[in-house]
């Protein structure tokens, strides 16, 4: 029995965390509070973004920015089937269709060339958002993808999800953070325990554009206002300081400020974990190097943020078996959504997307996070060598 149970992501809580949550404990706001404010804003700067706007989790981020673009029923939009099931359900939620594009074989994104194929089948304006994956850390790119929606005149909501942190360089040599608004509408972002920043549970939304912004605000928010009233319905007079009105129907996706203050003393060393990130996927690539093991490309012009560290095996569930029995808890990262029981119903089957289906095949995650040590990381590159000699 090995002494060792290390998991594929881990958050990492410190005495800083902990105190700054105190602090929130005995304050007069658990919730919609002033903690929230000062989250989005350092959120905002973070990622060099106008606007941010936090929400209860990264599939709410999803969702919302989805409505706040006037995404509803009957519309069309496009995602990658290697992503957690999040991505393609936010769209459900709306009541659009989802299509998808396969995905690149090497860096496991959504292969651009098979989205403008995708585009070129129907009139254009027929798709009104696509929803790209930065999928395991690696962001796509965002520059390219403009190109197209400029061209056939779709809106983008990025799952950053697994990226805050990540950036490409563009064709002006320009560094282009994740979420910053300047390629995508909307961007989403997560803070679930295994993610960069861990909040318990948690998400955020950047834009660049307030409409959309103060649109986000408001959804989050049951669809009431304080603002922009107009006593359409009750007499203006007659009304005092609790008033409030209600101009859409939206929803309870509110933050805490417990989270938020989680959340924002997590983020304060984010750079930190990236740094240890990196250093921890150079070296099992390097101590990996000669075994039989794809890994994920990554493009000269990007930085991988390294939510997941993945690579892919032929006979993946004996050695998932293996890792497992050895006290390494490896994941797997994921089964494409189109092969879902649910998602059948639109008609969609095995063999509709071969290298998605082929990467799942063989996929598998390694441990991968901050305060993974020295040891753990030693422990799990001895066990793999042991398994393929």
């Amino acid at each position: 029995m090995t002494a060792y149970k290390i998991p594929y992501g881990r958050q990492s809580i410190t005495e800083d965390d902990i105190n700054a949550v105190v602090q929130t404990l005995q304050s007069d706001f658990l919730t919609q509070g002033p903690k929230i404010l000062e989250f989005e804003q350092n959120f905002a700067k973070y990622v060099g973004a106008k606007y941010a706007v936090a929400v209860s989790n990264g599939t709410a981020a999803l969702h919302l920015s989805l409505l706040g673009l006037g995404i509803g029923q009957g519309d069309h939009v496009i995602t990658t089937p290697i992503t957690f099931v999040a991505t393609a359900n936010a769209a459900l939620y709306t009541g659009a269709n989802v299509h998808f594009a396969d995905i690149a074989p090497d860096t496991y994104l959504i292969d651009l060339n098979k989205v403008e194929a995708l585009l070129k089948k129907h009139p254009k304006g027929f798709f009104k958002a696509i929803l790209p994956v930065d999928f395991a850390g690696l962001p796509v790119s965002a520059e390219k993808l403009k190109i197209l929606a400029d061209k056939y005149q779709f809106k983008i909501v990025e799952d950053a999800c697994h990226a805050p942190g990540a950036y490409f360089v563009d064709k002006q040599n320009i560094k282009q953070n994740t979420g910053n608004g300047k390629f995508s509408d909307a961007t989403a972002f997560s803070f679930h325990p295994v993610k960069h920043i861990a909040a318990g549970e948690g998400g955020m939304i950047t834009t660049n554009n307030e409409q959309l912004y103060q649109k986000l605000l408001k959804l989050r928010t049951h669809g009431i206002s304080k603002n922009e009233m107009t006593y359409q319905i009750l007499n203006k007079e007659k009304q005092g300081g609790w008033y409030y009105e209600m101009h859409d129907l939206g929803y309870n996706y509110r933050l805490t400020d417990i989270q938020a203050t989680l959340g924002n003393s997590q983020l304060q060393r984010a750079d930190t974990g990236l740094i240890k990130r990196q250093k921890i996927a150079e070296k099992y690539k390097h101590e990996l190097k000669n075994l039989p093991v794809k890994f994920q490309k990554i493009p000269k012009s990007s930085f991988h943020a390294y939510h997941l560290f993945i690579i892919e095996v032929e006979n993946r569930k004996i050695f998932y078996d293996y890792l497992h029995q050895n006290g390494i808890l490896a994941q797997i990262h994921y089964i494409p959504v189109h092969l879902l029981d649910y998602y059948s119903q639109f008609g969609w089957k095995k063999g509709d997307f071969p290298i998605a289906e082929s990467y799942y095949e063989k996929t598998i995650s390694l441990p991968m996070f901050p305060s993974l040590t020295e040891d753990e990381q030693n422990y799990v590159i001895e066990k793999i060598k042991a398994f393929f000699s």
